[in-house]
């Protein structure tokens, strides 16, 4: 059995809407307030000895949510980074977009810009927010490159499709946490997570807690990854 810590954690940050709903709120505070239980979560990942956190923050359906909704999510992008950067690069953390860049409104293009640029000589963790993220766009993307680069049939390979993807310095997926109940991956990140462990939580993601993420590391610990053997 492994009593390793994960190297790369992946998060589904699902129910931010539901959660509002609940509550009686609009679904901006949910998002408003999943931001803030998202940085303490990802703070405590790298405590615990996390290398990767990949968290599945905004995909490429989601631009079809409502107008205004949207419009919020891009300007937390923007507030989050004003808020929070400092603290994340003085913990030493890297933190990079994985996802396409294309249709970001400017200002969130900037501030990721921002983000990455003021981050990237850090060495602490590696902190993949993915943003404007598909699973399907992010292997058609890496199939274009690889045709567009001459790369023959018969030289492709696993490190080949490696090499194409959206920020391919982050290694294969080994715990895959997903909040609300919601028993599915999504597509996020599905070459990285192929032989991910999975852990499913009933909670909204605004009700997890840094102890939720604990039982899933305690969980993760006890489980014997055989990789098809």
């Amino acid at each position: 059995m492994s009593d390793q810590v994960p190297a790369h954690v992946g998060i589904i940050l699902d129910g931010n809407r539901r959660w509002a709903k609940e509550h009686g709120l609009k679904s901006v505070e949910g998002h408003r307030e999943g931001a803030e239980v998202f940085k303490k979560v990802s703070l405590a990942a790298f405590d615990r000895g996390v290398k990767y956190l990949s968290a599945f923050v905004f995909s490429t359906e989601n631009w079809y949510r409502a107008k205004d909704e949207v419009s919020f999510l891009m300007k937390l992008i923007v507030r989050a980074v004003e808020l929070h950067l400092d603290e994340f690069n003085k913990k030493n953390i890297k933190i990079v977009i994985v996802g396409s860049r294309d249709n970001v409104p400017s200002a969130a293009l900037k501030a990721i810009e921002r983000t990455e640029a003021k981050t990237a000589g850090n060495t602490g963790g590696t902190l993949g927010l993915c943003f404007n993220y598909g699973g399907k766009p992010e292997l058609v993307d890496a199939i274009r490159q690889i045709v567009a680069s001459g790369v023959g049939p018969a030289e492709i390979d696993d490190e080949t499709v490696d090499a194409y993807l959206y920020q391919p310095q982050i290694p294969s997926m080994d715990l895959l946490i997903r909040t609300s109940g919601e028993h599915r991956t999504s597509g996020f990140m599905m070459w990285r997570a192929d032989y991910a462990e999975l852990c499913f939580v009933e909670k909204m993601w605004p009700d997890f807690t840094v102890e939720d993420f604990d039982e899933a590391l305690a969980d993760y610990a006890q489980r014997q990854r055989r990789f098809g053997k």
